[in-house]
């Protein structure tokens, strides 16, 4: 496998905006697929509808004076799908402003290197009607997103550039930042409305590539219902004490690759979600998470996640390292999840398997884990959580090629485990069985080194 080629299955139309290719592939019927589409690299566009430059005077007012809002905007509408806008630099330096934009069916918005496309920092930019965008309430659902892709197909977020959510900045008419507004809500038991960096709403054949996103007041990217989408390259860049400053968040929807990346973020730095409608068919591979909360399946179960396939990762000082969660609120079945060729370093609980995410938790959709499988892993001290729902809702999981620091414990709890012959260190205090099904290949796993694997977070530009 190249590092330009991910094996997958599904065939959609392809991408107007970049060059995704799309095939078939003749490994139907494997256990965990991941994204099953053939996914190539992506290419940059050839065809411009737009090139902008900053205004001058934003170079020089104070950093929400001037917005570049509504010639983006504009810019954006009349653009012919298969085309693309280019955000360049320029003579005046870099930086646009803009509030909220929507992306277009077709359409690529292009950030040259050394523009940065800051999200302006007043709630009022961004209220949905309710006028409770920058309050606490009891729904925190009050701001509209910067970057809004609503029903879009075929839509792509490119180049090197940077996209700055400006999380860390006093909100205007108020003294305090995005993310001290989200601590305070937490101190208060309520819900910060802040607005989420990027969101995909219905979308299909979606692309981001090279992009970096740094600073989100809210998550920064979210696909919700995407059929179809593919994030590479990308980087997020965001302070751990950042609160719900998730990485990236596949929520209700199929065929996602994650290849080539990096993210460090305030809370999880992945998160695949199945609450209104299941996710399936994920591919995470090749890439890299720091701190944050962990490559998380969950909290929202209800409706499934099954089908992910995480290869060739590293996650490097997450207080989580691969975690599933849910509770009795929001559980569902979890299904088909293979982990394979995985670094773990840093982590207070390296695996953090818990049907009881939320102990308080009141409901009857009881969070079921199974079809589970780690093979060749390693990681080094720490908690190894596998925590079941009860005897009748047991965790399934296989381990085969796994290594952990003889010192890490164990809690376990309603799991029933079985271990292949690449073996699994240390030994639970349980018992486990041989597995009967080790791997999806005949080879022995064995535990990666890890040595040259840890890279260190690129910088941003």
């Amino acid at each position: 496998m190249t590092k330009s080629q991910i094996p997958a299955l599904r065939p959609t139309a392809a991408c107007l905006a970049v060059g995704l290719t799309l095939v078939m592939s003749a490994a139907a019927g494997a256990a965990v697929t991941g994204d099953r589409r053939v996914v190539s690299e992506p290419t940059l566009p050839t065809q411009l509808c737009a090139t902008l430059s900053p205004q001058p005077a934003a170079q020089s007012a104070p950093a929400q004076q001037v917005l570049d809002t509504q010639r983006l905007q504009a810019a954006i509408d009349a653009c012919p799908a298969g085309q693309a806008i280019k955000l360049v630099a320029g003579n005046t330096g870099g930086r646009f402003v803009s509030g909220p934009l929507t992306i277009r069916s077709g359409v690529t918005l292009w950030l040259d290197k050394g523009v940065v496309l800051a999200a302006v920092a007043d709630p009022q930019a961004y209220n949905r009607g309710s006028g409770t965008c920058g309050t606490i309430d009891t729904k925190g659902d009050g701001c509209r997103p910067f970057l809004l892709f609503e029903k879009a197909q075929g839509a792509a977020l490119v180049g090197d550039g940077l996209i700055d959510g400006q999380g860390g900045e006093v909100i205007a008419g108020g003294k305090e930042t995005w993310w001290q507004l989200a601590r305070r809500a937490q101190s208060q038991g309520g819900k910060q409305n802040n607005p989420r960096l990027i969101q995909v709403d219905d979308g299909a054949d979606i692309v981001f590539y090279r992009v970096t996103l740094r600073n989100a007041p809210n998550f920064h990217i979210i696909l919700n219902r995407v059929e179809g989408a593919t994030l590479w390259g990308v980087r997020i860049d965001t302070p751990a004490d950042a609160r719900n400053t998730d990485g990236l968040d596949p929520a209700g929807s199929q065929d996602v690759t994650i290849a080539h990346s990096f993210i460090r973020a305030g809370d999880d730095n992945i998160a695949i979600k199945g609450g209104s409608a299941p996710t399936r068919y994920v591919s995470i591979v090749n890439s890299h998470l720091y701190w944050g909360h962990g490559l998380s399946i969950g909290s929202e179960t209800e409706s499934g996640v099954s089908n992910v396939l995480v290869q060739n990762v590293t996650v490097d000082g997450a207080t989580s390292g691969l975690r599933i969660k849910s509770d009795i609120s929001r559980g569902g079945l979890v299904t088909g999840i293979q982990y394979e060729n995985v670094c773990l370093r840093g982590n207070l609980r390296p695996i953090d398997f818990d049907t009881r995410y939320d102990k308080q938790a009141h409901g009857s959709d009881i969070p079921v884990y199974r079809d589970i499988l780690l093979r060749s892993v390693t990681g080094e001290t720490g908690t190894l959580v596998l925590r079941g729902y009860d005897a009748a809702h047991p965790l399934e999981v296989t381990f085969d090629g796994v290594r952990f620091d003889p010192k890490a414990s164990w809690q376990i709890d309603n799991a029933t485990l079985s271990v292949g012959p690449g073996g699994l260190i240390p030994p639970p205090p349980v018992k486990v069985s041989p597995a009967s099904q080790p791997s999806a290949t005949s080879d022995k796993a064995s535990p990666p080194d890890c040595t040259a694997r840890w890279l260190d977070f690129p910088e941003v530009n």
